[in-house]
């Protein structure tokens, strides 16, 4: 009896502490205690709309004017300049236009250095021509400015924004199914969209084979990318061989696996990415899905009709012709065991399983498919509100500028314009930085303890002292590793993975590694042949964010993280952001480990929080009782945003 009661009692107790706690379910749950970053203003900049538009000569930035309303600054600044929102006249102050980021093909100096661009079209009959999309040529008036990174820097357009109409409808957002469309926009806000089919044509998607389309433009163009010769008179008459510069190909990889759903708006995105990076370009990508086989009792290896089934099973038909398939068991038999003496495996898992080694496919990949100089590693919640080709051609341009003398260093950095100012004044901030701590400088590939690694190339040997050289070694030469995050030290942090490493002596010291929060990234020819000798030739092996970055700092290789921008959903004040982010008291502290939860409010990280809600409201869709079309119409109209990249977006939804 005495035993009965105490628990009758106890049990009446804790469904008492429970009923005081969540009354109501997760509604009632007590607050939590909140991040610090969470007791700064929120900024909503964000979701002003394509009313509020202004030339990009007069806008001012929401922190710009919050900051000068606090501080009593210039009356200019602080003026909402664009024009009122009237109740009958509801469009935009101004039009769409068409964005086209690529050289001009035709002009007499592209024609010196390359081959002649062969037009592609959709069709075999070279009857339907690719759509552009378009951008308006300003931006909405106190829409929040990124605090990492700048598109200015990176050589893209900062000056316009582009909205879902202008960036989708051409690839079937805003007109019916009945017309080859998805019909997706019924009840959004759209007033001045239909503008843009004053120069665009509706294009009947129904029977698009995108394989074909990029199979056939890549034929029409294959001379560009093979070193040809071709004759010309010199001044005495006499012929004279020029050379004309190869262009270097692209695999443009989405990482998929079997039992994905493709939602209308992804089959968007993925349209924009084969007509802006492959068709566009004139074959210069290649899109791919490297579609993961969960089941490994499936005999995809032992019969045709099987493979062609899974594909057909498993991606929407507009796309079969361009998958590859691959399974977990396949890459055991590819790199079989043992993968020996590792360090601590944290996951649990197998070292085979795509949670450990997601670079196992993406290695096999490039051995398969030797004809590509670069292989971009690309996930499926990965979203991007601006031009694909302007992006990607232009990060890779402006890390071929980049000199190696400090690059690691400045890699491990968030950039922040407003408070290190200039990306010269960012180089010599941390070279300062460099030479006041205790730190060696990256020169070449590090020496370190060891009984077995590959020998280092020739070519990534210093042709000076670190001193010596004047910010030139490096200069022109491609990137072998492209990462959206920075590359840091896991052994300064507390970062989970940080000593998933296995294959190493265990009786020496763990190898000097590098890291990049998220595997997104662009990785050379050169660095996945290294990463898979590395692997089976002498059973390397780390955690996949780490790979990478390791292996390409091993081998003295030219490795870059990207500034892209980078939004916070908070107005953080700039010293501390840089004090948090840059520079962590100590190692638990690092927004790479414990301190993650300081990302969890930004655009773009592996579990931030923001950047789903931005996009979907930037989609027409109602968030935290915010936005929809209703308000849109009521308000400052659908929002229109810079080129923005967005990671994770686990779900989508509109207007309706």
């Amino acid at each position: 009896m005495l035993l009965v009661t105490t628990l009758l009692l106890a049990s009446m107790l804790g469904t008492t502490i429970y009923k005081h706690r969540w009354p109501k379910g997760d509604q009632g749950r007590e607050e939590r205690k909140q991040y610090h970053w969470e007791h700064y203003p929120r900024l909503r900049g964000f979701f002003n709309g394509v009313r509020t538009l202004v030339p990009f000569s007069d806008y001012v930035p929401e922190q710009t004017f919050a900051k000068s309303a606090e501080t009593g600054g210039p009356e200019d600044w602080m003026k909402q300049k664009y024009p009122a929102i009237g109740k009958e006249n509801k469009d935009p102050p101004m039009d769409p236009i068409p964005f086209n980021p690529y050289p001009d093909f035709t002009t007499q100096e592209y024609l010196k250095k390359y081959e002649k661009v062969e037009t592609c079209y959709l069709d075999e009959d070279e009857t339907v021509e690719l759509p552009d999309i378009y951008a308006y040529p300003g931006i909405p008036q106190n829409q929040t400015a990124p605090f990492f990174g700048s598109l200015e820097e990176l050589g893209m357009n900062d000056k316009v924004c582009f909205e879902r109409f202008g960036r989708f409808g051409p690839y079937g957002y805003s007109y019916p199914r009945e017309e080859g469309g998805l019909g997706m926009s019924g009840k959004s806000e759209s007033a001045g969209s239909e503008k843009i089919w004053s120069w665009e044509k509706k294009i009947d998607y129904r029977e698009v084979d995108w394989s074909s389309a990029q199979k056939r433009c890549y034929e029409k163009n294959k001379v560009r990318f093979a070193k040809n010769e071709t004759v010309a008179k010199t001044a005495d008459g006499e012929e004279a061989k020029l050379v004309k510069k190869k262009l270097p190909r692209h695999a443009y990889i989405l990482r998929t696996w079997t039992g994905y759903k493709y939602s209308d708006y992804q089959i968007l995105t993925i349209r924009a990415m084969i007509n802006e990076l492959s068709l566009k370009s004139g074959g210069e990508y290649d899109v791919h899905f490297l579609l993961h086989v969960k089941d490994d009792s499936i005999p995809i290896w032992s019969s045709e009709e099987i493979y062609r089934k899974t594909i057909e099973d498993n991606l929407p038909k507009e796309f079969w012709g361009m998958a590859t398939l691959w399974s977990e068991q396949q890459m055991r038999m590819y790199y079989p065991e043992p993968f020996p003496n590792n360090v601590y495996n944290h996951a649990k898992a197998p070292i085979h399983s795509v949670y450990r080694s997601a670079h196992f496919a993406l290695q096999w990949f490039s051995q398969v498919h030797p004809e590509y100089d670069f292989y971009w590693n690309w996930e499926m919640d990965l979203r991007f509100s601006g031009h694909y080709y302007e992006f990607n051609n232009r990060i890779g341009e402006w890390a071929k500028k980049q000199p190696r003398k400090g690059l690691w260093e400045r890699s491990s950095r968030y950039y922040i314009p407003e408070l290190h100012g200039s990306w010269h004044n960012f180089t010599e901030m941390v070279e300062e930085e460099l030479y006041t701590s205790d730190e060696k400088p990256v020169w070449g590939p590090p020496k370190f303890e060891n009984t077995g690694m590959l020998p280092p190339l020739d070519e990534t040997t210093p042709p000076t002292t670190y001193l010596d050289d004047r910010y030139q070694w490096g200069v022109g030469e491609e990137a072998d590793l492209l990462t959206f995050n920075p590359i840091f030290d896991p052994a300064k942090t507390n970062w989970v993975f940080r000593d998933d490493v296995t294959g190493y002596d265990l009786e020496l010291p763990e190898p000097p590694r590098r890291c990049a929060i998220i595997t997104v990234s662009r990785l050379s020819k050169r660095l996945l042949d290294i990463m898979h000798r590395e692997t089976y030739l002498m059973k390397h092996h780390m955690f996949p964010e780490m790979w990478p970055p390791t292996v390409a700092f091993h081998h003295g290789l030219k490795a870059v993280y990207v500034p892209h921008a980078v939004y916070f959903d908070h107005n953080w004040p700039l010293e501390i952001i840089d004090g948090t982010f840059n520079r962590p008291p100590k190692p638990t502290d690092s927004v790479f480990g414990w301190g993650e939860h300081n990302q969890l409010g930004n655009s773009f990280y592996y579990n931030a929080g923001f950047s789903s809600e931005w996009w979907r409201r930037w989609l027409g869709s109602r968030e935290n009782d915010q936005g929809g079309p209703e308000e849109e119409e009521a308000g400052t109209g659908r929002l229109c945003i810079r080129s923005t990249l967005f990671h994770p977006v686990k779900f989508e939804k509109g207007s309706e």
